[in-house]
């Protein structure tokens, strides 16, 4: 079974008119029953996320979405879901019937456009009527690209369809999308060696360690070096033992006074959050939102932004401990406000500074489009780790 957390997989999000067969043509490619299809129109309510290794491309994430033309009782809470979808995907999926091209289709097309988002067109139902002439001229004027045919009611012919639409995909993808960036290897030479300082504490899991400090020990392995994982009491006594220092040292952004403290000058040094904020978005976006932390003023609101969702702990790290220390460096209290998930609120021009966490449950794209957003409600942004260092 492949574990790909799905923040590391292609985001490939599928839309079209309702009862266009979104549904029927996630199971032809799944080759599962993963939604429930029906003649009836809107069967589609919540989005449907299906994870799934996709050879030669990789682990992906198909997103099933309600239909564009939803006129149900439910369809605006449907096609509020339906459009965040367009900020998470990394490929667009469009599919459309035979002879049907209308405001719906151009929609999808304006949208991967204006986030310059690959995009493949599907015509299916092609069992039923087969697309003239004029019609997939029209498609190829929108389009530059030749669509994918496909009948998901001739399952005889899955392979030939199936085919033909990863060949699409390898094609429209660029090559950043299915080549994931280094978190830390590229800071290593082959053979080098890296320590990383992990706190066990209340918000460490039982039994485990979490998500981006097993990415970073994963990372430095593909990449031919070694990781040393300590606790930050034992960190100085490990220094010591060892014949040749560290090429890096990485530590959790909760101890990064003490790691500072106890790193000699001539070892590099850095947090988990610092890395994902260079490997999900971007580093020197988050650093010139930290050096918004200065013109703060009393009253300015303060946005805490988590990508996961979790029961916040006694001493939780963005609702508790980095308020805590904002008032202490800024020496007045700030209004804070926490969303969480993919709750990212539609108002970020209310604040005057977002903290962003290190975003290791969302995809880059999505991260992308979050700090794409603050800048254009021109306001900074920053994330825990670099802030915390700040």
């Amino acid at each position: 079974m492949n574990t790909t957390p799905k923040s590391l997989r292609l985001h490939i999000g599928i839309f079209g008119r309702t009862n266009v067969g979104k549904s029927s043509f996630l199971n032809l490619i799944t080759g599962q029953d993963v939604a429930i299809t029906s003649p009836v129109p809107g069967t589609t309510t919540d989005v449907v996320e299906k994870p799934m290794e996709l050879l030669p491309l990789g682990p992906v994430v198909f997103l099933d979405t309600a239909g564009l033309d939803d006129t149900s009782e439910l369809s605006g809470q449907r096609l509020r879901k339906t459009a965040k979808i367009f900020d998470r995907a990394d490929v667009l999926v469009l599919l459309v019937e035979p002879e049907i091209w209308g405001d719906y289709e151009d929609r999808v097309i304006t949208e991967a456009r204006q986030r310059a988002l690959p995009y493949v067109v599907v015509i299916n139902k092609i069992d039923t009527r087969r697309p003239g002439d004029v019609y997939l001229s029209r498609i190829r004027e929108q389009t530059a690209a030749d669509p994918v045919a496909c009948s998901c009611a001739e399952p005889g012919r899955r392979d030939e369809f199936v085919n033909a639409f990863k060949q699409r995909l390898m094609t429209v993808c660029p090559d950043e999308l299915l080549q994931s960036p280094a978190l830390i290897g590229d800071l290593l030479p082959a053979g080098g060696c890296a320590v990383l300082i992990v706190p066990i504490d209340l918000q460490a899991p039982k039994g485990r360690i979490i998500l981006p400090q097993v990415q970073v020990i994963r990372d430095a392995l593909d990449n031919d070096a070694a990781a040393l994982v300590v606790k930050e009491r034992e960190y100085a006594a490990l220094l010591n033992r060892l014949k040749e220092p560290p090429d890096i040292v990485v530590c959790d952004s909760q101890v990064v006074l003490k790691m500072a403290a106890d790193t000699p000058s001539n070892i590099a040094c850095t947090t988990f959050s610092i890395l994902f904020a260079r490997y999900k978005g971007d580093l020197t976006e988050m650093v010139r939102g930290a050096m918004a932390l200065d013109s703060l003023k009393p009253g300015d609101k303060v946005l805490i932004a988590e990508s996961c969702t979790h029961h916040p702990i006694e001493d939780d790290i963005g609702r508790v401990k980095i308020p805590r220390w904002l008032r202490q460096y800024l020496g007045s209290d700030v209004p804070v406000d926490v969303c969480s998930g993919r709750d990212y609120p539609d108002n970020l021009k209310d604040y005057a500074l977002i903290i962003h966490c290190g975003g290791c449950m969302i995809t880059r794209r999505e991260m992308l489009f979050r700090i794409y957003q603050a800048k254009q409600a021109g306001v900074p942004i920053t994330n825990y780790g670099v802030c915390i260092s700040k």
